[in-house]
């Protein structure tokens, strides 16, 4: 599932659509989440299709890791949470 797929759309008096303001969810801290270390530059939609099977969960990975907006990249030697994908099956 997109992110932004439960985003409300708004249309102003004129017509013109925008989207609502998301809420990114808190995915806490879990035994069964997995940490690694990157060893090379790394895509986080690659890191999330190799654990989620789903390129689009990125951003779960990203908001759990405070890596801001602007790049999918990550840098080598970077330790990375990945929320068990049990957690996180509302979202996917």
């Amino acid at each position: 599932m997109s992110r932004n797929s439960n985003t409300t759309v708004i249309f102003n008096e004129s017509g013109k659509r925008r989207y609502a303001s998301n809420y990114l969810p808190t995915i806490p801290e879990d035994p069964s989440d997995i940490y690694i270390t990157t060893t090379s530059v790394e895509r986080l939609d690659k890191i999330a299709k190799n654990f989620y099977q789903d390129s689009s969960a990125w951003w779960i990975i990203a908001l759990v890791n405070n890596i801001g907006k602007g790049t999918l990249y990550v840098e080598a030697n970077i330790r990375l949470r990945i929320p068990s994908k049990s957690n996180i099956k509302e979202f996917l």
